[in-house]
């Protein structure tokens, strides 16, 4: 029975991963160092994707701060204010609003320190 060999399936991966590795720089343009290249960035950007979440959350953690201080309480008070209040509004809502419509988030702070 004849050897079966497979240039043909074997010449389109490494096409694909040499592709993936465009721009980048040195020995990483060679296959096997474009695979490692490669992968390796898969993992990074599989991770990042979870720190993208973490790290607007505390963007906006950081925007609401600053905007309740204005009217005078800490972002933790404006949490627990909000509570009582029953506004169900989140955190990226909230800094949207504060940053687009600073009259807006004005009207519900002051719903929320009614709630008091």
């Amino acid at each position: 029975m004849p050897h079966s060999v497979s240039r043909v399936a074997r010449h389109h991966r490494k096409k694909k991963f040499c592709k993936l590795a465009k721009g980048y720089w040195g020995r990483r343009k060679s296959y096997r160092q474009a695979r490692v290249a490669v992968e390796r960035s898969w993992r990074f950007a599989w991770f990042h994707r979870f720190l993208r979440k973490r790290d607007f959350r505390r963007l906006w953690i950081t925007r609401l701060n600053a905007a309740a201080r204005l009217h005078g309480v800490t972002y933790s008070q404006l949490i627990h204010l909000l509570g009582k209040a029953g506004i169900e509004l989140n955190r990226k809502s909230l800094s949207e609003l504060a940053i687009r419509d600073p009259n807006a988030f004005a009207k519900v702070m002051e719903t929320a320190k009614a709630a008091k």
